[in-house]
């Protein structure tokens, strides 16, 4: 066994015991009749909401804009491209779709406090065709440094794309550096923050525990995360066997092929880091071409987010009803489109989905206090959701890989 191996397994076991660590902590602050020890919890839990509001917008923009810039239409992989990004779009419209119906069935209930948070929402007297002009911003900076989420996707989407389409390929590729440089630098810093979450969650439990002792009704969360479960299961247990199915692919073969990698996407919760054996899984057990599994599985991982759409949906309504908004099916309808974006614009980010349901909130001034609520079961959340989405990567690519059987030649030869 190498340094670096007994080093992982170390760390392995010692973040299960620092994240217990410090929960306990936050309970013991938050029971506590200590008046200084309430302050700190809340200082800290303030100051992590602050740095999720600070981290999440730029991230977003630079992974959209990393994205759709970085993969070139070249001709021999054009049909292996365009297949890849209808199929994810796809799969991840109909992830957030799934969670939506649930969402209405089972009408999650309010978090019930005994003093009623302060609860700045949605102007819901607006008409929807003001939120879409709202969205285009009078200029580049504004919709960054007002929290815009939806005029920063806009403009990230549109600079994506268009960074595409420059003639001159010394300026693009200078551009397209710049990018990947800020977006490094951003990953950077959110690795850092992910490293001091465990100081974040004990912040985060004491602010509930306190709200706990207020009075607080714990039924609503359950049932969200009812929704969220369920929302990843129905998507990867029903929906894309059905899909596999219906394009001639057995599926319960493919996932007990997929089933090392699902496996360890469960536990390290990390797609990123699952890769190789996705990779692996998929060209030896389910019979994917290497030149579709190599181009097409590292493009799912950046932008295939099944599991992450139906959270941040989840998420975002559920906190918008509990602070006065009115949830209609327009409403509903309209962050399906909204999640399905996002969802991409997550690309490799730890956490992603909890600072961009942070930050789609932070920006129309929804309190996230019940974030702090979420943030001890979200481990939870995101070994299922990470599951979720190497499964889904696994489809697309084996669908892709059916599809164009009869260009691999081509291609092969190209190579």
């Amino acid at each position: 066994m190498t340094v670096i191996q007994i080093s992982k397994k170390k760390n392995l076991y010692k973040m299960p015991f620092i994240y217990l660590t410090m929960i306990s902590l936050g309970v013991f602050c938050g029971l506590s009749n200590i008046e200084s020890l309430h302050t700190i919890g809340l200082f800290i839990s303030d100051l992590f909401i602050k740095i999720f509001k600070c981290i999440s917008i730029p991230i977003i923009s630079l992974s959209l804009i990393v994205t759709l810039s970085n993969y070139s239409s070249q001709n021999s992989m054009k049909s292996i491209w365009q297949r890849t990004l209808f199929y994810t779009f796809a799969t991840t419209l109909i992830a957030a779709t799934v969670s939506a119906l649930l969402y209405y069935f089972i009408k999650p209930s309010n978090v019930s406090f005994t003093e009623t948070i302060t609860a700045p929402v949605v102007n819901t007297q607006t008409s929807y065709l003001q939120h879409i002009s709202n969205i285009i911003p009078a200029n580049i900076i504004a919709p960054f440094l007002e929290n815009q989420v939806m005029s920063v996707l806009l403009l990230s989407i549109l600079a994506g794309i268009a960074i595409r389409f420059i003639p001159d390929e010394e300026a693009k590729k200078t551009i397209t550096q710049f990018f990947k440089g800020a977006h490094g630098l951003f990953l950077v810093l959110t690795k850092w923050i992910v490293t001091i979450i465990p100081l974040g969650l004990f912040g985060f439990v004491t602010t509930t525990v306190i709200q706990l002792r207020g009075g607080m009704d714990m039924k609503g969360v359950g049932e969200f995360l009812a929704v969220i479960v369920l929302a990843n299961v129905i998507q990867g247990f029903v929906i894309l066997p059905l899909w596999l199915k219906l394009n001639g692919v057995r599926p319960f073969q493919t996932m007990r092929g997929m089933l090392p990698a699902l496996s360890l996407a469960f536990f390290s919760k990390s797609s990123a880091g699952t890769l190789p054996v996705t990779m692996e899984s998929a060209e030896k057990n389910v019979k994917i071409n290497p030149i579709v599994s190599r181009f097409v599985l590292p493009l799912c991982t950046s932008i295939n987010m099944n599991g992450c759409a139906a959270f941040i949906f989840t998420t975002v309504i559920f906190l918008m009803q509990n602070n006065g908004a009115d949830i209609t099916v327009a409403t509903m309808g309209l962050w399906i489109i909204i999640s399905t974006i996002a969802a991409v614009g997550n690309a490799g980010v730890p956490m992603g989905c909890f600072f961009l349901s942070a930050s789609l909130l932070a920006s129309m001034n929804v309190p996230i206090v019940l974030l702090a609520v979420i943030l001890p079961f979200y481990s939870i959340i995101d070994m299922v959701e990470t599951s979720l989405n190497v499964w889904s990567d696994s489809c697309v690519a084996k669908v892709v890989n059916d599809k164009v059987k009869f260009k691999l030649t081509e291609l092969e030869k190209v190579s």
